[in-house]
């Protein structure tokens, strides 16, 4: 009887853990922009994504938060009054 081909990937083994770490290229070699904390010789897998050079998560979510217009509906004291308004607490003095 002939063996069954198996290809080399389906004997990987991945963990639910995934950290995203920033890093830049320096012409040879990724280098993480923040020191990593992770066991050394462990094997890892990189899936590489290009980031516009001033990408920050705070810079992305200020511009998609200026994408919205504002609603007037909103009470303007959502945030002093967020226990009323997310609990239906008593509105606070």
């Amino acid at each position: 009887m002939a063996s069954k081909f198996v290809p080399a990937h389906s004997f990987l083994c991945y963990t639910s853990d995934m950290t995203t770490i920033r890093v830049h290229f320096d012409g040879r070699v990724l280098v993480p922009d923040q020191p990593v904390d992770l066991p050394k010789d462990t094997p890892l897998e990189v899936d590489v994504r290009t980031l516009a050079k001033d990408a920050s998560t705070l810079t992305d979510l200020t511009t998609i938060a200026t994408e919205f217009p504002p609603d007037p509906a909103a009470p303007r004291d959502r945030a002093s009054q967020h226990k009323h308004y997310l609990y239906g607490t008593p509105k606070q003095p």
